[in-house]
């Protein structure tokens, strides 16, 4: 049964704003007391938050669909909805949330960081809100908004001061449970470690954690064996130990090949985090406990001391040489550390709109016919479109005012559309399509601007 996961897609939906509602205060002595329609609440937010108590995403690889809640109705005598239940989604710290290209939106990288997923939809205004002096007793109110949708893929990389990599079996686990408390699962038998194990070691005044990566081997980095699942957890690691074994009866390895073998994976996989080639490392001869590993080990540590790489000859079993390799790996996290650039407070990077900029565009498409029609794109004519009830001839009106006074008929007309030419507004899939009546009152009862309803008056 899968007990890790440290990647999924997560299908994520904000809630639904509530609706508006038009309503009129009737009480005794007050048969029409105006507008006290209340607001729609908003819907819920989705947000992502680090905990340090989460160590995978097994959660949403069970369940990844998640939705957070609707915003209530408006009620009368100015009654506003509730607002939607947010939904709060823990997540372990070193998770990468990544859009389907591959973008990254967020690293949350700390425990208490937290990113907003997927945000409601705002609560459409009742007919209380909507009336001016020029509109006394609106008929109608606005919807809510629907809430954002969105596809993320979620990634888990260990947040470890050392990454010991190896081949399967070269004694990466053993080494995690001699240096510190963790107590990973160990057996003679490749691929014996399916997640990767992290430990916390103390090497005088200095604490870090060594993470053991799962068994890499040739080809880990086209996505053979179990590399390519854990190789991203390499990333954010400021030291690479190679684990060699010295004691491997298989044919063909030796502990310099093996290394050889590993950078060339480590140099063909590079990461999201760059290069990984920068990084220092450190050589661990393995397993010397056994008399021939002992031998091997004195034969090629000058080989690989010629490369310039620090050597340190253990014994997992024997817990020979933990010692002088805990300091050695201590000596070069203080360096990564001293050198790593110091962290800045958080800038808030205002960016006003630029002052030619209307908030839309209209495009003009030649159908297959010849016919023109044109199509305004833009965030606040699709979010009106959306809060408007297209069985009210008044609220439809006064859609034709906002769009109005954004300047979407000067801006039709500028693009040579005239007087029943077919203008959408919205996504391509779900466009809202109107026969373009410029500057004409919504409705044949409406006889004042529009947006207002002399009928208040007649009751």
């Amino acid at each position: 049964m899968t007990t890790f996961v440290d990647r999924v897609v997560l299908h994520v939906a904000a809630g639904d704003g509530g609706r508006g509602v038009a309503s009129v205060l009737r009480e005794k002595f007050k048969p029409l007391g105006g507008p006290d329609g209340g607001n729609g609440g908003h819907g819920g937010d989705v947000r992502l938050v680090v905990d340090g108590g989460v160590a995978s995403l097994l959660e949403y690889h069970h369940g990844p669909h998640r939705r957070a809640g609707n915003g209530q109705p408006g009620a009368g005598d100015n009654r506003n909805g509730a607002k939607g239940q947010e939904l709060v989604l823990k997540v372990p710290p070193g998770t990468s949330v990544q859009a389907g290209d591959g973008t990254v939106l967020a690293d949350l990288v700390a425990v208490g960081m937290e990113y907003v997923v997927a945000r409601g939809g705002r609560g459409g205004l009742g007919n209380a809100a909507l009336a001016s002096p020029r509109r006394k007793a609106p008929g109608f109110a606005l919807l809510g908004e629907p809430g954002q949708s969105r596809d993320v893929v979620l990634e888990l990389k260990s947040i470890a001061d050392v990454a010991l990599v190896g081949f399967p079996s070269a004694g990466k686990s053993s080494l995690v449970a001699a240096m510190s408390a963790a107590r990973p699962k160990i057996a003679d038998y490749p691929f014996t470690t399916l997640v990767p194990n992290l430990g916390v070691v103390a090497a005088g005044q200095t604490e870090f954690t060594v993470a053991d990566v799962p068994g890499l081997i040739p080809g880990a980095s086209q996505g053979k064996g179990l590399g390519l699942e854990f190789l991203r957890h390499v990333e954010r690691c400021q030291v690479l130990v190679h684990v060699l074994d010295c004691a491997t009866l298989e044919p063909g390895r030796d502990p310099v090949s093996d290394l050889d073998v590993i950078e060339h994976e480590l140099a063909q996989y590079g990461g999201t985090s760059g290069d990984l080639a920068d990084r220092p490392r450190l050589v661990a001869l393995n397993k010397i406990d056994v008399p021939e590993a002992r031998e091997l080990a004195d034969l090629v540590r000058p080989i690989l001391q010629e490369r310039g790489l620090r050597v340190v000859e253990v014994s997992a079993v024997a817990h020979e040489g933990l010692k002088p390799l805990a300091y050695a790996m201590a000596e070069m996290v203080l360096a990564a550390r001293a050198a790593a650039p110091a962290e800045e407070a958080p800038r808030i990077v205002l960016t006003p709109r630029a002052v030619d900029d209307a908030g839309f565009v209209v495009e003009v498409e030649l159908l297959e016919d010849g016919a023109l029609r044109y199509r305004v794109r833009g965030e606040r004519p699709l979010r009106w479109v959306q809060q408007t009830d297209f069985s009210n001839d008044e609220a439809v009106g006064y859609l034709a005012d906002r769009l109005a006074r954004l300047g979407v008929e000067a801006k039709l007309l500028e693009a040579g559309a005239v007087a029943g030419a077919e203008v959408l507004i919205g996504p391509d899939d779900n466009s809202v399509v109107f026969d373009w009546e410029p500057t004409v009152a919504a409705g044949s009862y409406l006889s004042g601007p529009r947006g207002t309803d002399d009928r208040i008056h007649e009751l």
